[in-house]
């Protein structure tokens, strides 16, 4: 499984960004997709993420603030970000498990909030 994500960059507080992850490989053996950042210095944390039984699960400090979606025909999944803060700036990257035990990861895509 390949994971690329795309969007990202520079944005102002209180601005918008979508974020977006592909996957190509064998994607049948995924059983669900997500989004995990890491803040410089700091360790990858949960952002956003479909459950294993369909449902979502949020950070709680992105919560009414970022939406994750999905496109299932495409393989793609998404991150609408908005209300964006100072820290919310870091790597974005995007998590696929697959096989309900092994944990792949994209390059990540970093995202900049200028106060």
């Amino acid at each position: 499984v390949q994971l690329v994500e795309s969007g990202g960059g520079l944005v102002q507080a209180g601005g918008s960004v979508r974020l977006y992850c592909a996957a190509s490989g064998n994607t049948f053996s995924i059983n669900y997709m997500g989004w995990y950042r890491a803040a410089t210095g700091n360790e990858r944390e949960l952002v956003a993420t479909f459950t294993s039984g369909g449902g979502t699960n949020y950070a709680d400090s992105v919560k009414g603030r970022f939406t994750i979606s999905r496109d299932d025909a495409k393989k793609t999944v998404h991150l609408q970000m908005s209300s964006l803060k100072p820290e919310d700036t870091g790597a974005y990257y995007c998590n696929a498990r697959v096989r309900r035990v092994f944990d792949y990861w994209g390059r990540g895509s970093q995202v900049t909030v200028s106060s």
